[in-house]
């Protein structure tokens, strides 16, 4: 260890620098939230890959563009600053008095209608821990957990979770067509008018959510399962933009019946009766191989799902 110690090329300092200068794709940034002028933080990251022999970095005259050395730095120790900061947040939380946290990614495919059930019990059951909440794609939230820069997550999973992730909860979420007013009173409600109902499904202007998303892909991948050919002519992030679009006479779309809650009043838009359903799974995941704190774990039992 003593070998070690003598020999490393830098230290937890100089890997943090570098995170941020990564992050934020410049040493101007970096010094400003650091508190170092940029000439300092020039000379940290000097000094790192003088001692690796490896370049890390490409200054431009614009941005900070990272090699891939870089990268593999980057990607291989974010988990390492996330366990010491976390470590260190867990230190201040038992032993200094400092204010329990949860830090939650909620996926940008839940819509704010669900967050009322997230986070109401457990303002009422657990007034004294702090919640710190961010809006973010699935992806980028199964990242953070792995970086252990979130504590939980709420999202529509992939097909294949990361090995270092767990699901604790699991919940259906059901989905129903809308459409603007006029629209919807058009709509075939005949039992046998099937092939009518798929025809005016496909004449439509479609508002669905992106395909790169999980949801996105699962509701595609449901739509070819029945037969129809959809095309949107419109992709979207998130379903309470799609239901406001929708309001304003712009298309149809599939939405989850929860995200309705907050526009029960928009009488232009209306909800469609089809006798096919589709469903998402949304599940609560943590970090795997970590003890959850116990106010975690009163967090998540708090959560209406």
């Amino acid at each position: 260890m003593t070998d070690f110690l003598a020999n490393v090329s830098f230290d937890l300092y100089e890997l943090a620098l570098f995170h941020l200068v990564v992050k934020h794709r410049s040493f101007t940034k970096a010094a400003e939230l650091a508190g170092l002028t940029q000439s300092a933080i020039t000379r940290q990251m000097q000094g790192m890959e003088n001692s690796l022999g490896l370049s890390l970095l490409e200054r431009t005259t614009r941005s900070v563009r990272v090699t891939p050395a870089g990268a593999y730095l980057f990607s291989e120790s974010s988990r390492l600053l996330g366990d010491v900061d976390q470590t260190l947040k867990g230190l201040r939380e038992e032993f200094a008095g400092a204010r329990k946290e949860v830090r939650v990614g909620v996926s940008r495919s839940i819509g704010l209608a669900y967050l009322p059930g997230f986070f109401h019990a457990n303002l009422r059951r657990l007034p004294a821990v702090a919640s710190r909440v961010t809006h973010q794609p699935s992806g980028e939230i199964l990242s953070a957990l792995e970086a252990n820069e979130l504590d939980l997550g709420v999202l529509c999973p992939p097909s294949r979770l990361p090995r270092t992730v767990q699901v604790t909860h699991h919940f259906a979420d059901n989905f129903t067509l809308v459409a603007p007013a006029e629209l919807a009173a058009r709509f075939p409600t005949s039992a046998k008018s099937r092939k009518a109902r798929q025809a005016w499904l496909e004449r439509q202007n479609w508002l669905l959510l992106s395909d790169g998303t999980n949801t996105g892909q699962h509701l595609r991948s449901w739509l070819s399962r029945q037969g129809w050919v959809i095309e949107p002519v419109m992709q979207l992030d998130n379903f309470d933009l799609i239901i406001n679009l929708v309001a304003l006479g712009m298309g149809v779309s599939f939405v989850p019946v929860r995200a309705l809650a907050l526009y029960g009043q928009k009488k232009s838009l209306h909800r469609i009766p089809l006798p096919e359903k589709f469903t998402r799974e949304l599940v609560v995941v943590v970090r795997r191989h970590r003890k959850m704190p116990d106010h975690l774990k009163q967090f998540v039992g708090n959560v209406l799902f």
